[in-house]
């Protein structure tokens, strides 16, 4: 099972209230529960603290991340959305019944309950301030304290602050964005590294510093999307690229609209003109690849097309 707890908390009884949470909440919720082709991806529960009838008090988030840590799942993910405070004691997450900050969920326990789960992935996304504070130890903060099997990516930097842009969080903007195929790689996974690199690139250095901390030996995808190519065609890479190194040799007849063209060597142009659409091929002292035909040039597989023809080699895809 894929289990995920999505808490966004706006109302604050006793602290300043925040505005995009809720809805940021809601954001993952629905990118989450399926994936791209309408399959069911995680089963979600989702806790929203709109206003004082439905407030998220410390209590109830403390179980919940009990009761979500507390299986033997493929993955239990867990992402907040809310206020975040640190002092010397550590780090807390902020429940809409807390007065002072320390008085809220401390990242400690969070932790706690994810290194003793017994599920095999452990995913903690937050979008709060302070939160590169989790997973570290209150004493020795550049240490961070993982069991196999745990991710954690944060909005900022335990000093710094979360910010949003037109009432949604950076991060869980583009954090959606990344779900929803941005970070999607060439057979259509989202993996926690690459939702980390997407974010990590969208944001300057003198912005708001994603962090990212890991103890996994692979990575499990988050989400599925369509591929920008065809797994069928992903496979034929040995077909056209034999061995490493290997040159594929073009000329007019792959051209369909040159003066005699040949309809076997059309549909295979039209497949090396999707690989190389995707960064997986490249002419060969040519410009284009139309060129590389209609010159009787070759083209060759990129640093990332050897590497896929290595999966498909090994039967790994």
């Amino acid at each position: 099972m894929r289990k995920a707890l999505i808490v966004g908390i706006d109302y604050y009884s006793h602290i300043s209230a925040l505005f995009g949470c809720v809805n940021d909440a809601h954001s993952v919720k629905t990118v989450l529960e399926r994936n791209s082709d309408g399959t069911v991806n995680f089963d979600v529960k989702l806790f929203s603290g709109t206003r004082s009838k439905d407030a998220v008090t410390r209590a109830d988030l403390k179980e919940a991340v009990r009761a979500l840590f507390g299986d033997d799942n493929e993955i239990a993910l867990f992402y907040f959305a809310g206020h975040g405070h640190i002092e010397s004691t550590g780090g807390y997450l902020c429940a809409s019944d807390c007065q002072t900050g320390d008085d809220g969920l401390p990242l400690g326990e969070v932790l706690t309950l994810a290194n003793a789960s017994k599920s095999r992935n452990k995913v903690i996304l937050l979008d709060s301030c302070h939160s590169g504070f989790a997973g570290g130890h209150p004493q020795s903060p550049q240490i961070a304290e993982l069991t196999e099997g745990i991710t954690i990516l944060t909005a900022s930097t335990a000093e710094q602050y979360a910010s949003e842009e037109n009432g949604s969080g950076v991060f869980t903007t583009l954090l959606v964005d990344a779900l929803s195929g941005a970070a999607g790689n060439l057979v259509g996974d989202v993996t926690p590294g690459s939702v980390y690199a997407h974010i990590d690139q969208s944001l300057g250095t003198w912005e708001q510093r994603p962090v990212f901390k890991t103890n996994v030996k692979s990575f499990v995808s988050l989400r599925k999307v369509q591929p920008p190519i065809g797994l069928a065609e992903l496979q034929r890479l040995t077909e056209f690229f034999p061995s490493p190194g290997y040159d594929f040799r073009l000329d007019p007849s792959f051209e369909p609209e040159s003066g005699n063209p040949n309809p076997i060597n059309t549909e295979k142009f039209a497949v090396l003109q999707k690989y190389n659409r995707v960064n997986l091929v490249v002419p060969i002292d040519a410009p284009h690849m139309w060129h590389a035909a209609m010159e009787s040039k070759s083209c060759k597989l990129t640093v990332l097309g050897e590497h896929y023809r290595r999966l498909v080699e090994r039967k790994r895809i």
